[in-house]
C-alpha cells in the first residue's frame, strides 16, 4: 500500500542506481542487519530474512515504470472509476458483505468503522483476496532498498519485516506484491506492525488468510487514522454553473498530499454549502464540515468530502483512489 497522487506514485527524482553486483548488495545487507540488531532486532530474524536474498532487477523496472500524474492536467475520473471498479467488483463486493456479515459486523462494532467501507478497502486492495502477489517481500524491499531512489522507506520496511519476523510471521507467509505490500489489505510491514490485529482470537494476526483478522486490521487502520463513526466519506452533490469558484480557492498547504488537497475547495458547512446553491444527493448533516471538489471540472459531477475521507487518503494518497473506494462502498450497501 503505497501512496499516490492522483492515480499513481509519482515519480520520484531519480538518484544514480546503486551497482548490483553480488558484493555489493550483500555488503548493503550486512549494513542493514547493523542496523537492524541496533533496532532490538534479533540475529536470528535478521538472517531468516536476508539469508540468501539476491538483486531482483525486475522490482526496480517496475518501480522506475510507474507513471507520475501530469501537473494541472489529470485524467478523467469517471473513465478511471469504470476502469478500475466495474460492475463486477460491485456485485462480488455484494456478495462479500451478505457472506462475511458476521466477521464484518464485529469489526464494525469494535472499531466504529461501516462494515460497507472495509469490504471496499478488501475489495479495491485485492480484489477480495483474489490477487494479493507472489513476490518475495524481502527480496523485493532489499533489492528497491538497496538500488537508493526511495532507500529510507525501503529500508525502513525492510527493518520491520525482520520485527515481524521476530513476531512469529512465518518467512513462508511473506509474500506479496513488488513494492512490498502484501496480505487482503496490503499492508506494508511497518503498517502490518502498528495495526494488524488479531481477529478470531487465534493468537495471530493472519492477514493472508483470515478474514476477521483481515476486516478487524482494516477497521483498525481506519480507527487509528482518525474515522469518525456516523459520519460518511462524503456525497456527491449538485453544484450551480454559477457559483464563484475562484471565492473557494483552498490556499492552504497540506502537510500531507498537498497536490491532492490544492484540487480541493475551503473548508465550509454543509448548511454553508447549501446557502451557496450546493445540494447533498445524500443524506448528511448541515453541521457537518466539508470541502466542494469537482474532479472533472464544472458540470461534470461534484461531491462534498468530510474529514472521513481524508482517513482514506491515509490509506492511499489518491482522490481516484479514495473516491473510489467510497463509492464502491456505498454500491455494495445498495
Amino acid at each position: 500500500m503505497l501512496t499516490a497522487q492522483d492515480v499513481a506514485v509519482p515519480v520520484v527524482q531519480q538518484l544514480p542506481a546503486a551497482t548490483s553486483s553480488a558484493d555489493g548488495f550483500l555488503g548493503y545487507l550486512q549494513l542493514v542487519g547493523a542496523k537492524a540488531r541496533g533496532e532490538g532486532v534479533s540475529q536470528r530474524a535478521i538472517d531468516s530474512i536476508t539469508y540468501g536474498l539476491t538483486y531482483n532487477p525486475r522490482v526496480v523496472s517496475l518501480d522506475r515504470a510507474q507513471p507520475g500524474s501530469t501537473p494541472g492536467s489529470p485524467p478523467a475520473f469517471w473513465s478511471y472509476y469504470n476502469r478500475h471498479i466495474g460492475a463486477e467488483r460491485i456485485n462480488l463486493g455484494r456478495a462479500a458483505l451478505a457472506d462475511n456479515a458476521g466477521l464484518v459486523s464485529q469489526a464494525e462494532t469494535q472499531y466504529g468503522v461501516p462494515r460497507k467501507m472495509i469490504i471496499a478497502i478488501w475489495g479495491k486492495e485485492t480484489f477480495y483476496g483474489r490477487i494479493k502477489g507472489d513476490f518475495d517481500l524481502a527480496r523485493s524491499l532489499a533489492t528497491l532498498a538497496y538500488e537508493g531512489r526511495r532507500r529510507d522507506l525501503f529500508e525502513g520496511e525492510l527493518i520491520a519485516l525482520m520485527k515481524m519476523a521476530d513476531r512469529g510471521v512465518p518467512r513462508s507467509r511473506m509474500l506479496g506484491s513488488w513494492a512490498g505490500a502484501f496480505g487482503n489489505p496490503q499492508f506494508l510491514p511497518s503498517v502490518y506492525l502498528r495495526v494488524a490485529r488479531d481477529g478470531d482470537g487465534d493468537g495471530d494476526a493472519d492477514i493472508w488468510n483470515s478474514r476477521a483478522d483481515t476486516f478487524a486490521s482494516i477497521a483498525n487502520y481506519f480507527k487509528d487514522a482518525g474515522w469518525r463513526p456516523g459520519e460518511p466519506w462524503g456525497v456527491r452533490a449538485s453544484s450551480p454553473d454559477s457559483l464563484d469558484r475562484r471565492l473557494l480557492t483552498n490556499r492552504l498547504e497540506s502537510p500531507s498530499c498537498p497536490a491532492v488537497h490544492n484540487r480541493h475547495s475551503v473548508w465550509k458547512t454543509v448548511g454553508e454549502w447549501r446557502a451557496l446553491g450546493v445540494v447533498p444527493q445524500a443524506p448528511i448533516a448541515d453541521s457537518t464540515m466539508a470541502v466542494l471538489f469537482e474532479p472533472d471540472g464544472v458540470g461534470n459531477g461534484a461531491f462534498l468530502l468530510t474529514g472521513n475521507y481524508r482517513v482514506i487518503l491515509q490509506y492511499n494518497c489518491s482522490n481516484y483512489y479514495a473516491l473510489s473506494v467510497g463509492l464502491l462502498a456505498d454500491e455494495i450497501s445498495r
